[in-house]
């Protein structure tokens, strides 16, 4: 059974309390969008703008600081996918990865099996503990692909 809104904020806010953090109202809002929008990778402007709409008082500063904050103790990733661009989603335990459209920006996750039976040879090959990968493919979605002619 998947857990409440509700359930997940209280998971997240006692992982804040336990490193000495509080969940203020302004960090539970974020993580409020970012839970609400599971399938989506935000850019801290896009959680901003949502943020914005039931917290006006928001500045921006807060929402980069509650980003780092949320990064850092991995209750989300933040994911580089253009120079100097980042966007963030919730943590997951399940392992995928991303197709980037170079055109539109859509994002798209997937996850392979066939990338876990790799990383688990390459990790006996080289006697290698493996702690994560990230994994990227670009090019053009179904809508941006050219028509050939």
């Amino acid at each position: 059974m998947e857990k409440s809104l509700r359930e997940q904020i209280t998971e997240i806010s006692e992982a804040l309390r336990r490193k000495g953090y509080r969940l203020t109202p302004q960090r539970e809002a974020v993580i409020k969008i970012l839970l609400e929008n599971p399938n989506q990778h935000l850019a801290a402007e896009d959680i901003y703008a949502m943020v914005r709409k039931t917290h006006p008082e928001i500045g921006m500063a807060t929402v980069y600081r509650t980003l780092d904050l949320l990064s850092k103790e991995k209750i989300i990733n933040q994911l580089s996918f253009e120079e100097g661009h980042c966007r963030y989603e919730m943590e997951s335990q399940a392992h995928h990865h991303h197709l980037v459209c170079l055109k539109c920006g859509k994002i798209t996750e997937f996850n392979i099996q066939l990338l876990k039976k790799m990383e688990e040879a390459l990790a006996a090959e080289h006697e290698f503990q493996i702690v994560g990968y990230l994994l990227k493919f670009y090019g053009y979605c179904a809508q941006c692909t050219p028509a050939e002619e």
